[in-house]
């Protein structure tokens, strides 16, 4: 039996039932490469469990998992991840690889910061398109502006996160927006300008959490502390919605309507 169990966003996210399944089980994996997860302490989980916690680093999980699925076959595994768990898909191609081995399954769900950082900005989360992640600038890519395009097109909004190795260095909100300028140069589609509004949500889950929106060229200049951080770029808003990025966010009146105008 392999039970992906998430570990929310911070070191007491896991959920109790969670808890109670590491506590039982045979061997525990932790997977800490996906995001970062601010506090967060393995030892301190060890002595809460009562039992060693492994790490999996990306060439285990992604490479070479037969370790985990083997220990799987005959043994109670258990996988910890950050946030929830088949949010990365990396987690999903190895539930699928335990099932192809005939290996049974569980997933006990934790906090995603998909869900956390929508409910911070007062955003409906049924009005998000799809998302994407701003990588580094070593790796190149114009997948993200082209998610924004498309959602700004339909009046969605946009979720960005960024980009961390796994040496934990973490892409800060500052240097995603100056790459989405960057992007904006080139492409030219009008979508993530120096007016555009954005939000920044940092350290979701945390006791410092924060939520800032403004216009681009604005946040680019502030200081939000350490990562992890994402970027948030409203579509259409409803009244609501407004309202909230303006008590919850720190927005400017006249940016929102400037925006709600614009859409």
């Amino acid at each position: 039996m392999l039970t992906f169990i998430g570990l929310g966003l911070g070191p007491e996210g896991i959920s109790l039932q969670g808890l109670r399944e590491l506590q039982e089980a045979d061997v525990v994996y932790a997977e800490l490469y996906t995001s970062l997860l601010p506090g967060f302490d393995i030892s301190q989980l060890e002595r809460r469990i009562g039992r060693q916690v492994k790490r999996a680093d990306r060439k285990m999980v992604e490479e070479n998992p037969e370790e985990i699925l083997t220990a799987a076959r005959e043994k109670r595994v258990s996988f910890l991840v950050p946030g929830d768990p088949m949010v990365a898909t990396t987690h999903v191609d190895l539930r699928l690889r335990a099932a192809r081995s005939g290996i049974k399954t569980r997933i006990i769900h934790g906090v995603s910061i998909a869900s956390a950082a929508a409910g911070l900005l007062g955003l409906q989360s049924y009005k998000f398109g799809p998302s994407a992640t701003i990588p580094f600038p070593d790796n190149p890519s114009t997948r993200p502006y082209e998610i924004l395009a498309e959602n700004f097109n339909h009046g969605w909004h946009t979720m960005l996160f960024l980009d961390l190795r796994e040496e934990r260095e973490a892409m800060t909100a500052n240097e995603a927006i100056g790459i989405m300028f960057g992007l904006e140069e080139r492409l030219k589609g009008s979508v993530f300008t120096a007016e555009s509004l954005t939000a920044v949500v940092a350290r979701a889950g945390a006791d410092d959490v924060l939520v800032r929106a403004d216009r681009a060229e604005k946040l680019q200049r502030e200081d939000f502390g350490p990562p992890p951080h994402l970027l948030v770029v409203p579509g259409r808003l409803h009244f609501l919605e407004a309202d909230a990025l303006e008590i919850f966010a720190g927005a400017p009146k006249e940016v929102v309507q400037w925006h709600m105008s614009r859409r």
